[in-house]
């Protein structure tokens, strides 16, 4: 609250370099800020009696609305990339996603290695399970396994995540 919303009949104030100025009636205190030009801010409405402040309430939010905006560009979303094969899959093209999920992890982001099985191939899981596992070892040195190869329904999965540095 500011100004004239304050309804409480007594505030303790704090002048505007943090100095205390004692317990008095909202409406002196409402003129002293009147007399500096600055507003009166409640900083603690929970107290007895409710905290007020002495300050340039525009330059407050200014400086307030600036340091989220710090705060929210310091701020990392890690998206999970997904990467799928089949576990017929022939080496060039498990090297080419060998680097796209290489890079996606230099990147930061966490990384999910799915194997579909079609058909027949359901009879040889141990081949897609040989296939991630092969994944993880050569994504060893920028990568760590989060969860071992699972089968869930057709397709069998792996999460890696990039190691700290």
């Amino acid at each position: 609250m500011v100004n004239e919303e304050i309804d409480a009949p007594e505030v303790r104030l704090i002048g505007e370099n943090g100095e205390q100025l004692g317990i008095m009636p909202s409406a002196e205190a409402q003129k002293i800020a009147l007399e500096k030009e600055l507003d009166l801010v409640m900083i603690a409405a929970g107290g007895k009696p409710p905290v007020c402040k002495i300050m340039d309430y525009g330059k407050y939010r200014f400086e307030q609305s600036k340091r989220e905006k710090e705060a929210k560009k310091k701020q990392r979303v890690i998206e999970i990339k997904e990467i799928r094969m089949s576990p017929s899959i022939g080496e060039n093209d498990f090297n080419t996603k060998l680097r796209a999920g290489q890079k996606f992890l230099e990147e930061g982001n966490r990384l999910k290695v799915t194997v579909r099985f079609r058909g027949r191939e359901m009879a040889h899981t141990n081949l897609g399970e040989q296939l991630l596992k092969d994944y993880a070892a050569k994504c060893a040195e920028t990568a760590s396994m989060d969860k071992n190869p699972k089968l869930e329904g057709r397709s069998m999965s792996m999460f890696l995540s990039p190691k700290q540095k």
